[in-house]
């Protein structure tokens, strides 16, 4: 990975593991010093312009981390503007690939979880919109450990 690198998470909703993620790894770009562009995304129009879901929330401040943002639709121009876009289950990654236009874009897309060399290939991070606030932290340490990944190539460039 080049020292800047501009990075989107998407997911079905863009309200739980996607802003988490943005959250998780904008804090980390801060704190290394690092140069780019972070942010997050979705497929479902019905959490247009929704903050980030409260449960969400909770987690995140509870390891000392704010996130915030609106609910934003993945859109083709996405592509263009990120070097990196990282999925976070096979449903996302049918719902980018359905966009995509040009082959080699498709390049530019990974599942999060394939950061993690002790995860399976293209394994998913399970949705805790429907199961609550300890699938909340379930995600919150795969997503830190995958985050922390992604500034360790960027540092290591």
């Amino acid at each position: 990975m080049p020292d800047h690198m501009n990075i989107l998470f998407v997911d079905l909703e863009n309200v739980c593991r996607s802003p988490l993620a943005e959250g998780l790894l904008r804090k980390k770009f801060a704190d290394h010093h690092l140069d780019g562009r972070i942010d997050s995304a979705g497929f479902e129009s019905f959490n247009i312009n929704e903050p980030p879901d409260i449960r969400v929330v909770e987690v995140a401040e509870m390891h000392g981390l704010s996130i915030t943002g609106k609910a934003r639709i993945f859109v083709k121009s996405d592509f263009d503007r990120f070097d990196k876009i990282f999925v976070m289950d096979t449903s996302s990654f049918n719902n980018v690939q359905e966009i995509c236009e040009k082959k080699e874009q498709m390049k530019k897309v990974d599942y999060v979880l394939n950061l993690l060399p002790d995860q399976p290939k293209n394994a998913s991070i399970p949705n805790p919109f429907f199961s609550g606030t300890s699938d909340c932290l379930k995600i919150f340490s795969l997503l830190d450990a995958a985050t922390d990944k992604i500034v360790e190539q960027l540092n290591h460039q």
